[in-house]
């Protein structure tokens, strides 16, 4: 005869059911004190306790089944009204094991698959989305995530728990083995806080600035009757392409306007990469000149005050680079769109007159003045410092040049300066000295360099509180934007030619010695590759002042003539040449027995364009731990925009990179694959 099963109380309950045994024994040490002290009210209190026990025996016996069977039913009726609970909850709701499987599914869970339920399935089978990385949880034991259904959008809450031994009886246990842990899964539909956001991005307000890169110039190309038909026609372009995008374009000046449409549309533009760009040059009643213009776009601002502000610097870096672009500034982060065409060369001198009377101005208020340019400082970079510093003297102020290493054409240039008993010893300083001795009411030139980390001695930027860069290179993404004076002339040939355009405007009469005039004049020849490149009229404007002041053109030219060792590895370079797509020249130079392999591989990247057919060159030199990309084009390949992909910059027609950790064959194919890149998408 098996043993009869019996229904046992536990815990809280149990205690609170044997609390008047408890009493009873109390009682009974009541009444052995009593009979000790007095037998008849001992006794009495005996026989009462007695009759006590007796009846809460009673009770006990009577009415347990009872009190059981109740309990029994309310846990029956608890548990049912759980399950049924989680079942008919309106979040959709799983449980998963370790491995990812699925245990069980409540009633929307199986909605979201039409009914059908998806039990014993793995959940990254389930849903497209799903990671196998969200199952692994750390010590917080929660993951959450995002998925995508057919047309919804939910938030996953991930919990792990695992089942305690308390749990080992019930039927919940029983869907695991081993004591498996498991997994909770809530999805929470976010499709309409999705899509309400997304509205309301799209409608926030985008500003942007437009600017005529050359508006006078183009006026002045046209006959006088003809003028007011060309403006109409341009401001016809500009309107009718925001005009389909439900924009607004407001006219501030002759060449300049703004404009305000949706976020929504931004992608469709990005898309056309501004077509507008593309049709304003189309514009033609016989102007000798093309019409160009820069588009400057702020979004993703904090309100509309920000977003103005992130226009106007988007303008700003779409002039620096040389206009016929379009600068998209999101926040942090900046896109670049056009850019194809050469930058306008501007006759005047107004805005050189201009910056050289604020830059009198402002060392004027300085102690020491500093010049550094960039690293592997070349002829432009000297040639300009020695202006800038020629300048200051005359002003009379102290000055230094901070030099480090230079290329080899500059070496002979430094040591005449030094051998010169009429230059102070302290005229050129180390970058680290430089910095040690820079204080708050000095002041650093940075010429022929817009970016921070390719100066001589990036620490010394950083140091200065008041800072000025003259440079004639498009602007890239992390141009110096602390400078109290910023001069970019992208028009200029070179640096040396915005120096001396400034010496002209200074008050005081500045005198330059002859060799002093031949320095800043090699820094010209070597930039514009002996007159060939990049040259305008105040390019031989400029040429001239340094003739008269005494420069020697032969002198200059024999100055920079090639040692056989470095004619050889030009040779080299040029004779390895592999032709990429028929038009493309790619090269390495060997930074072997040469003296200055940069500049060198700078040469042979010149010469390659002399190749009939080839319309660009890159040159790449091993040096320093480094790879050095020398980039030049003819007419419509824009090396610029290759160079960015590097990290670098530049001119549309010269630029330049440094590349860290990769090889020598990794640039050389990641050269190849940028230009393909180009090509495919319509910008070469």
């Amino acid at each position: 005869m098996g043993k009869e099963s019996k229904n046992k109380l536990k815990g809280s309950l149990s205690k609170y059911i044997k609390v008047p045994i408890y009493f009873n024994i109390l009682w009974i040490i009541v009444a052995i004190i009593a009979l000790s002290i007095d037998v008849k009210v001992g006794a009495l209190i005996a026989a009462m306790e007695i009759i006590y026990i007796v009846a809460s025996l009673i009770v006990y016996v009577k009415f347990k089944p009872n009190i059981m069977k109740t309990l029994v039913e309310f846990g029956a009726e608890y548990s049912q009204v759980q399950r049924q609970m989680l079942h008919e909850m309106e979040v959709p709701y799983g449980l998963l094991e370790e491995s990812g499987k699925i245990l069980w599914t409540n009633e929307k869970m199986d909605e979201l698959f039409n009914g059908k339920s998806v039990r014993n399935k793995i959940v990254s089978a389930v849903f497209d989305d799903f990671k196998p990385e969200y199952l692994e949880f750390d010590d917080e034991g929660k993951k959450e995530f995002q998925i995508k259904t057919e047309d919804k959008v939910f938030r996953v809450i991930l919990r792990e728990f695992k089942m305690n031994k308390k749990n080992e009886d019930s039927s919940l246990a029983q869907l695991t083995e081993n004591n498996v842990g498991l997994i909770s899964m809530y999805m929470l539909d976010e499709t309409t806080v999705q899509r309400l956001t997304k509205e309301n991005k799209e409608e926030k307000l985008v500003i942007g600035h437009i600017y005529i890169d050359n508006y006078d110039e183009v006026l002045q190309s046209i006959e006088e009757t003809r003028r007011t038909v060309l403006v109409a026609l341009i401001d016809r372009k500009i309107n009718k392409y925001f005009a389909q995008y439900d924009g607004i374009v407001k006219k501030l000046e002759n060449d300049k306007y703004f404009v305000a449409f949706k976020t929504k549309y931004i992608s469709k533009m990005q898309t056309n990469k501004f077509s507008v760009l593309d049709e304003v040059k189309t514009v033609n009643i016989g102007n000798g000149l093309p019409i160009t213009i820069s588009i400057g776009i702020g979004m993703s601002g904090s309100g509309l005050i920000d977003s103005y502000d992130l226009a106007g610097t988007a303008i700003d870096m779409a002039l620096g680079r040389g206009g016929d672009q379009a600068v998209l500034k999101d926040g942090n982060k900046i896109y670049y769109y056009g850019g194809k065409t050469k930058s306008v060369v501007k006759n005047t001198k107004v805005k050189s007159r201009v910056k050289a009377t604020a830059f009198r101005d402002l060392i004027e208020t300085k102690e020491t003045i500093y010049i550094m340019g960039h690293h592997i400082g070349d002829n432009d970079s000297f040639g300009a410092s020695i202006g800038f510093y020629k300048v200051a003297k005359t002003i009379g102020k102290e000055a230094h040049i901070v030099i480090g290493e230079v290329s080899s054409s500059v070496v002979p240039l430094v040591e005449m300066f030094k051998q010169q008993d009429s230059y102070e010893e302290d005229m050129f300083v180390s970058g680290t000295e430089a910095t040690f001795k820079i204080g708050k009411n000095d002041a650093l030139i940075i010429v022929d360099c817009g970016r921070a980390a390719y100066t001589e001695h990036p620490e010394l930027v950083r140091r200065a509180q008041c800072v000025m860069v003259f440079d004639h290179h498009r602007q890239s993404t992390d141009v110096i934007d602390n400078a109290q004076l910023s001069y970019i002339e992208l028009s200029s040939s070179s640096t040396c030619e915005m120096v001396v355009e400034i010496i002209q405007y200074i008050p005081e009469t500045v005198k330059l010695t002859k060799m002093e005039a031949e320095a800043i004049y090699g820094g010209i020849m070597i930039d514009t590759n002996n007159f060939t490149n990049r040259t305008g009229v105040r390019t031989f404007e400029a040429a001239a002042y340094l003739k008269k002041n005494g420069a020697d053109i032969t002198n200059v030219r024999r100055m920079f003539r090639d040692n056989l060792d470095d004619y050889k590895a030009k040779a080299t370079a040029i004779q390895n040449t592999e032709i990429f797509k028929d038009e493309y020249a790619i090269s390495v130079c060997s930074a072997k027995d040469v003296s200055s392999p940069t500049v060198v591989g700078a040469q042979a990247a010149n010469e390659l364009l002399n190749v009939k057919n080839v319309k660009a060159s890159f040159v790449c030199t091993p040096y320093n731990d480094q790879i050095y990309i020398s980039a030049r084009s003819i007419d419509k390949v824009n090396v610029q925009l290759i160079m960015e992909e590097f990290g670098g910059g530049g001119h549309m027609n010269l630029a330049g990179a440094q590349v860290k950790d990769k090889s020598l064959g990794e640039v050389v194919q990641l050269i190849k694959n940028v230009i393909s890149k180009k090509i495919e998408e319509g910008e070469m």
